[in-house]
């Protein structure tokens, strides 16, 4: 199966402009393309997943990747999808989350003369000349058709800034820079980014003529993906020591069964014929199928390994065998008792399996927290001193373990 062609059978596409052409450039590994990155944070998390995943796909098959990190669109913020303002970072802040991204995408794909390319933004943006950007791009753009766009239309309701305003015209130069000087020919992106990113493909062939190759692609769920690194504790990180290895697998390990195949398609390098034929599987086989899914994208992030350990407790605490070794773990400062006992309310708070007192309770007067496998009687019991010593294993529900230890 070619290159293209795998692409669209693991879902990975939703829309394209000039197909025959892309087609044959991804094919035949004459893409140089890039794929932006928010660094809104100091880790990637899953949502950037599909992203990694298919810049990986694309490099073995003789394309060369530009992971373009945001530094300077940051500083404006993107409207896309979006109901409020971003909030403001400082150049050393975003300079700092850049770094982290590059160390984390290297796990994806190889940088280096002739490979992937880092650029940031930043480098060309912040020394634009107001004037001269809005003599030389300004006329390029409708306001007609950019008030169109369904991520400005979104905004409209509760306000718009011209700061925001500004984001499609300069992600449409990123494209338009990155196409002279690189010579980056074609774009990815999610569904949220589609009108911003044909406006990089026309303003490329408005000022170099209609015969200038800029592609532009969707993927398929990208949007849907952003939401993906989000749970009720918050994001999850490719970072181990903001997401563990042990509850990232877990995280992927507890899937809705309807999106098993799906994530086991778009983003493992499995054989589509291996996936095709999990495509059935029901019940137990269901479970082995988040399994090779957790294992593999466990291992994909954080090495074999890791991906090892990760399996073998989630096996060991699920079969009852109690090898909490790599389990979650957070020590509890002795200043936190109080006579040598810690409410259980406090301890799940501060061990994130709740975000107050007052959803542990519901937890628990429910019947879904276990302390040491044995359900919690009442929302007043307490943990000693001497047991935090010896450590103990909390568990929320049938699928989430922590371990709370005396710091």
């Amino acid at each position: 199966m070619k290159v293209y062609d795998e692409l669209v059978a693991r879902g990975l596409i939703a829309q394209v402009t000039d197909e025959q052409e892309i087609r044959e450039m991804i094919d035949n590994g004459k893409a140089t393309f890039y794929i932006g990155f928010d660094p809104t944070a100091d880790s990637l998390h899953v949502g950037h997943f599909m992203a990694l995943c298919l810049m990986k796909r694309l490099q073995m098959a003789g394309n060369k990747p530009i992971a373009l990190i945001g530094g300077g669109t940051a500083m404006i913020g993107d409207p896309s999808g979006r109901t409020d303002m971003r909030s403001m970072m400082t150049q050393e802040t975003i300079q700092h989350n850049c770094d982290c991204f590059k160390k984390q995408m290297e796990r994806f794909i190889e940088f280096g003369e002739g490979k992937a390319q880092m650029v940031n933004n930043a480098d060309w943006l912040l020394n634009l000349n107001y004037i001269d950007f809005i003599r030389d791009i300004g006329g390029c753009f409708s306001v007609n058709n950019m008030l169109r766009a369904e991520c400005f239309k979104q905004r409209m309701e509760k306000g718009l800034s011209f700061l925001e305003f500004n984001y499609m015209p300069m992600q449409s130069y990123d494209f338009y820079y990155l196409y002279q000087h690189y010579g980056c020919n074609m774009q990815f992106g999610g569904n949220d980014q589609w009108s911003n990113m044909l406006g990089g493909t026309e303003l490329i062939r408005r000022k170099l003529g209609k015969d200038a190759h800029a592609m532009t692609i969707t993927l398929l769920l990208n949007s849907e993906g952003k939401k993906m690194g989000k749970t009720a504790k918050g994001a999850v990180w490719l970072d181990p020591n903001k997401t563990s290895p042990f509850e990232f697998y877990q995280y992927w390990r507890n899937v809705e069964d309807a999106d098993v195949i799906k994530c086991i398609r778009m983003l493992t390098f499995l054989p589509l014929e291996q996936i095709d034929a999990m495509a059935d599987w029901k019940d137990a086989k269901l479970n082995e199928a988040k399994e090779i899914l957790a294992y593999e994208l466990t291992k994909l992030v954080h090495g074999e390994e890791e991906a090892n350990k990760a399996q073998a407790a989630a096996k060991a605490l699920f079969s009852g065998a109690g090898d909490d070794s790599n389990m979650p773990t957070t020590e509890i400062p002795g200043d936190k008792l109080t006579d040598g006992k810690i409410g259980i309310l406090n301890l799940m708070v501060l061990c994130g399996l709740a975000p107050s007192n007052k959803q542990a309770r519901q937890l628990i007067e429910q019947g879904g927290v276990l302390l040491n496998d044995e359900k919690v009687p009442s929302a007043q019991f307490m943990v000693t001193e001497a047991q935090l010593k010896e450590g103990v294993k909390l568990r929320k529900g049938k699928k989430v373990f922590h371990k709370a230890v005396l710091a």
